[in-house]
């Protein structure tokens, strides 16, 4: 079989799976790997391995047993030092096996950031027990934000304003976490105007960036997106280049998102994901060229043209709201009919269903943020997704 390259993808959610069909469009193979079957990204790839990337005897196996051109991480809970490995052997590891290690593990990212960049960051400490996490909120005041140093989407991450809660937040931390490190990080709570994601691409025709996108969370978790956000000439230029100096240092080819908080003319770098970023779904119907289109293109060395904003846009997403391992989707109809501008919705067809999941998103276009935002929630809100046995 001709192809262009032969990727095999760690992860395989909703993001993936854009990718996938990004990466097919331009005639690469894919092997979609994940710990459950029926992930979303396997729905659409060439071939698929169930297993546990955090084994990493079964994760050499599988690379050994597909030898991949790219090996492409897309979720946090992976063996790095086997990535590590292959990359000595001569394997390419997107966008590095130094970039994954360093961002799969939020005080390591955050040590490049801040001590070895000089990058603005909020306070914070490392701890690895109760008595470290009492230290740490000593040092970085209450109220602070606890959450794992290995984890995604928010999961394991309190705000804690209280001391007594620290013990809570921590034992929250603990069980959500993922991979097998006991250590959290203990952050200043910052008081932010607003926060976003700068989606910075990284090809061999050097650093570009998109659009900023502003965000808001719930439960740690991201709800909606919107692009652009608003933000000064100078906030955007200062963010720009810290993403630029976070980038060059991790090296490799692809797109990062790469959060700040900003408060007024100051921008506190937050987080990076070596990849496409939830929040950037919302480039699905905002660019001529989405996040998962980028990326691919930096992937496998292809030309990045300069991304064009196709209008103000944002994103809602679609949750479910109890558990069921077969449900029915409905009300689709009707949220692609919302009026007030252009929409969309994906649904990801994940197997099974639990609460606060996310299982789909709304997208919208439209003649303002403001209106965007309005008819992505509406949209959103008009999907139901039902058990099986439910069914009106």
């Amino acid at each position: 079989m001709a192809f262009t390259a032969k990727l095999m993808l760690l992860g395989s959610g909703e993001l993936g799976k854009e990718f996938v069909i990004s990466a097919k469009r331009l005639g690469c193979y894919v092997v979609a790997c994940d710990s459950y079957a029926g992930a979303p990204a396997m729905q659409v790839a060439d071939e698929a391995e169930v297993f546990s990337m955090l084994d990493p005897e079964l994760l050499r196996v599988a690379i050994d047993r597909h030898r991949p051109d790219f090996i492409v991480p897309e979720l946090e809970a992976i063996r790095t030092e086997v990535l590590a490995e292959v990359e000595e052997r001569g394997l390419n590891v997107v966008p590095s096996a130094r970039a994954t290690v360093m961002t799969m593990n939020r005080d390591r990212i955050r040590e490049v950031a801040a001590a070895e960049l000089g990058l603005t960051t909020s306070r914070y400490r490392y701890a690895e027990s109760l008595d470290e996490v009492r230290a740490g909120a000593a040092h970085t005041g209450l109220p602070c934000v606890i959450k794992p140093v290995m984890s995604s989407s928010g999961k394991g991450q309190t705000t804690v304003r209280r001391e007594e809660d620290l013990a809570a937040a921590w034992d929250y931390a603990v069980a959500n976490m993922r991979g097998d490190r006991r250590r959290v990080i203990v952050e200043e709570f910052v008081d932010f105007d607003y926060e976003i994601t700068l989606l910075t691409v990284r090809s061999r025709e050097g650093v570009s960036f998109c659009p900023p996108i502003g965000h808001r969370q719930e439960r740690g978790d991201y709800q909606e997106s919107w692009q652009p956000a608003a933000m000064s000439a100078g906030a955007l230029a200062a963010a720009q280049e810290m993403a630029r100096k976070v980038v060059d240092d991790l090296g490799g080819y692809g797109i990062f998102g790469v959060e700040f908080f900003v408060r007024g003319e100051e921008v506190i770098f937050s987080e990076l994901s070596p990849r496409p970023h939830d929040t950037g779904m919302v480039t699905l119907i905002s660019q001529n060229l989405s996040e998962f289109d980028l990326h691919a293109r930096a992937v496998l060395g292809l030309p990045v043209p300069e991304v064009r904003l196709r209008g103000p846009s944002a994103s809602a997403v679609i949750l479910a709201e109890q558990d069921a391992s077969d449900y029915v989707v409905e009300g689709l109809a009707d949220a692609l009919a919302v009026p007030g501008g252009e929409v969309d919705v994906r649904i990801f067809a994940k197997p099974t269903m639990r609460p606060h999941r996310r299982m789909g998103v709304a997208l919208a276009l439209a003649e303002g943020i403001g209106e965007a935002r309005r008819v992505a929630g509406e949209a959103a809100a008009k999907v139901r997704l039902l058990p099986a046995g439910e069914i009106a």
